[in-house]
């Protein structure tokens, strides 16, 4: 018997030739798998233009993403801006209804075409605007709701006023 393998095979071998624990033989060495020799002319020239290109779409990227984030910024400062001077222009108890109804005292006199809180005068263009909407006369369900909260805006505004109207006269007494 020769080697561990038995009879009929052959002898595995460490080095050509030298053998192995347990018989048998070592296949040829295998070539690399990348060839460590160095580009030459025209294959080096792509691969640095590749390296470049792809260095000048990352620079391109991080400039834009910065405007991006730059013009993001001043449009988040802007609107809070905006913002703050709305609420500056209203008392507070006006802006906090404007959240609430979801309609800003402007624009509910703009609707009900009201240019003073007159409450005479908000119900009669009120009641026109319902009645020429009214979905069954071919008007629109959206304007009419517009139309609701409008007034809705601008009845809260006559309850602040009253309420602001009470006070001064409590504080006026004492």
């Amino acid at each position: 018997m020769r080697g561990a393998r038995g009879p009929d095979l052959p002898a595995r071998r460490c080095r050509q030739g030298a053998p192995l624990p347990g018989g048998g033989r070592r296949s040829a060495p295998r070539p690399p798998l990348s060839d460590p020799a160095p580009l030459r002319g025209a294959e080096a020239a792509e691969g640095t233009m590749a390296k470049y290109l792809a260095q000048i779409i990352l620079v391109g990227a991080q400039v834009v993403g910065r405007a991006f984030m730059r013009a993001l910024r001043q449009e988040f400062a802007a609107s809070r801006a905006a913002a703050d001077a709305r609420g500056r222009s209203e008392r507070p108890q006006s802006a906090a209804a404007s959240r609430i109804i979801g309609i800003s005292l402007q624009e509910a006199q703009q609707i009900l075409n009201v240019s003073n809180l007159n409450p005479e005068e908000i119900q009669k263009n009120y009641d026109h605007l319902f009645k020429v909407n009214d979905k069954s006369v071919g008007g629109s369900f959206y304007l009419q709701s517009k139309v609701v909260r409008a007034k809705e805006r601008l009845d809260e505004e006559l309850r602040i006023q009253a309420k602001d109207e009470k006070e001064k006269g409590w504080k006026a007494e004492t």
